[in-house]
């Protein structure tokens, strides 16, 4: 079954006075419980593709279907739910709050929830997310007290705070020594044997390699997509 139905989509820029088109049609389907890496060098969209993917952008016309809804032309607050609710993000700068802890960080998607939560469930929650990704015994580090690999997990262990679907990790190991890329690896190979759909960008052919599926992209098109 479909979780995600591209058709067409297209993203175009105005730079000073310059039309760029970062996207230039592209049609995908994505099912659930995939593990997929979208591949492709710098400038070729991968970036505009992933953000576009996590609701964090709109694109200039085509259609995403996501779980049945057209959501290809929704505001800006109904995006903000449906990435709240479905999705999980994992960036390569960790994006991590430098005054809180690491429990505070893994704790700070609950804030921006409609949903109704009990502040003793989501702790035991967060806890056992901590443990989940090897960090129990680091909670109270702050982000300059833990390494690259420990923050990224720490990332990890926040973008699955609200339970998602789908998990969107855009260069997760880009910052990471080999040991520390492996670990993430292992980590969402894991998730995804557990039933999360994985959707992560990379430009390094080995750490495409692990995921089922490879969609590379050259000039906003799709120009191969290996395994599906």
């Amino acid at each position: 079954m479909s979780l995600i139905q591209f058709s067409n989509i297209r993203k175009t820029y105005a730079i000073g006075g310059v039309t760029i088109e970062a996207l230039a049609g592209v049609s995908l389907d994505i099912g659930e419980k995939e593990f997929v890496a979208i591949m492709g060098p710098s400038g070729s969209g991968k970036s505009t593709l992933m953000h576009i993917l996590g609701c964090l952008d709109s694109p200039t016309s085509g259609e995403y279907v996501l779980n049945g809804k057209d959501v290809s032309k929704l505001r800006a607050d109904d995006l903000a739910r449906v990435r709240n609710r479905d999705m999980g993000f994992v960036f390569q700068a960790y994006n991590l709050l430098p005054q809180m802890s690491a429990l505070e960080n893994i704790l700070l998607p609950c804030s921006y929830s409609d949903r109704s939560l009990k502040a003793k469930e989501i702790k035991t929650r967060a806890l056992e997310l901590l443990e989940r990704v090897g960090l129990s015994n680091r909670m109270h580090n702050r982000p300059v007290e833990l390494s690259g690999g420990e923050q990224q997990r720490v990332a990890i262990a926040r973008s699955l705070m609200m339970n998602p679907s789908i998990l969107l990790a855009d260069e997760p190991t880009g910052n990471l020594n080999s040991k520390g890329a492996r670990e993430i690896v292992d980590i969402l190979k894991g998730l995804h044997e557990e039933g999360k759909t994985i959707i992560y960008v990379t430009h390094d052919d080995n750490i495409g390699a692990q995921a089922e599926r490879v969609i590379r992209i050259r000039d906003g098109v799709v120009v191969a997509d290996e395994g599906d």
